[in-house]
Formats: C-alpha cells, structure tokens, sequence
C-alpha cells in the first residue's frame, strides 16, 4: 500500500487527507492543532500531533523516504517553507506544497517542491469555467466586494454596438462573451450583439447591480 504524508490540516489539507485515506492509500496525516487531528482520526490510523518543522517529529511520526509529501500549511509561511526543508532532509522525494502567494510559491519552487499549488487560484478558475458554460443569468460573489454578472442582454440591445453596453459605465469590465458557440475574451467594442451571445462581466458588488439595473429597466 503506497503511503502518502500531509501536513497541514486545514480545509485543503483535511479534504486531501480524508479522500486519499478512501481510496486505498495508507495517509500519515499531521497538524499542531489537536482538534483537527482528532477529527481526522476518524478516517485513518495515523493521525499525529506535532510541530512539523521539527525534523525528529516528522521521523518518529514515519515521514521518511516516502514518495508523495503533500503540505498544506495555512497562513504561517516561515513553517511552510522550513517544514519543506525537513522534509527533504529526510529523503522525501516528490513533495507538493500549497503557496499562500505568488512569492511564497516562487520560495517553495526554488528550495526543492517538485510541485506548487494555489488552491484559491485553482478554485476560482474553476468558478470562472463553471460561470460561463452554464445558465443564461448568474451572479457569482468572488469576494466581499467583487461579483461576476453573466447573462444575455435584453432584446432592446439586440443590433446594436458592444460599445453601447461597455460605455454604460467605467466601473464594470467586460471580461468574456460568447458569440456563434465561441467564447472570446479578446472583446472588440465593435461587436454587434445577437440573440443568443452571453456576456461575462466583472466588477464592485453594489456596481454591478447598479449595472444589471441600468441593462434591465
């Protein structure tokens, strides 16, 4: 049974540990905090406390020589990145370690992780790909103070310029449409707007209602 270590268990690094443990992976998961480690006891064996950027832990703990490290630790860059320095003391080959920044993962990269991760990238890719593929209407938060608005335009807009639409206001982008079944986010404000064309726009939460208001009335 071929072993995988994780180290961190926070959301990312929970969710990691528990599905890896169903499917027939033997996990060695660790975190300094116990409740998580007590909550994830609950789907494997080898479950430890223990501070991982102490070198001696991680051997006792059987993180030695294995294939797969995955790190997962949250906002503590410094035990990010000397956790990963251990780990390649003890001969751990391929260890793939989540990046809380563009500088962290630049870090990570040059001390030796064969792979970095930005989790919150991954996942907003994956809401912009899911945002434009599905439904004629959506709003998306990305954030406290930023919405995705995707939609048809009303049929009063049908004919007309694209610039007509983007001059509405200067505090809204339009990041991608769909015309004729493509996706395009190379926007010509030239463009005359169909019937069928999806538009994709991005901006402040309060703006962008402001902005669907002024496309509906």
């Amino acid at each position: 049974m071929r072993t995988i270590a994780i180290v961190g268990l926070g959301k990312f690094g929970f969710y990691i540990a528990k599905n890896l443990s169903r499917q027939n992976y033997k996990v060695i998961a660790v975190d300094t905090n116990e409740q998580r480690v007590q909550e994830i006891s609950e789907y494997l064996e080898n479950a430890y406390i223990l501070d991982s950027t102490n070198k001696s832990a991680l051997e006792d703990a059987g993180i030695v020589n294995l294939d797969t490290v995955i790190v997962s630790i949250g906002e503590n860059i410094e035990a990010s990145i000397l956790t990963v320095m251990a780990l390649k003391d003890l001969g751990n080959n391929n260890i793939i370690a989540k990046a809380i920044t563009t500088i962290h993962g630049e870090i990570l990269a040059k001390i030796g992780v064969s792979k970095v991760i930005h989790p919150e990238k991954v996942a907003g890719r994956m809401l912009l790909h899911n945002l434009v593929e599905n439904m004629n209407v959506e709003k998306i938060d990305l954030s406290n103070s930023m919405r995705i608005l995707k939609l048809k335009l009303p049929a009063k807009y049908i004919s007309s310029s694209l610039k007509n639409i983007i001059n509405l206001t200067d505090n809204v982008k339009l990041i991608a449409y769909k015309t004729e079944g493509n996706w395009t986010i190379n926007v010509d404000s030239n463009h005359i707007i169909q019937k069928d064309d999806l538009y994709t726009f991005l901006g402040d939460s309060k703006v962008i209602e402001d902005f669907y208001s002024k496309l509906t009335i």
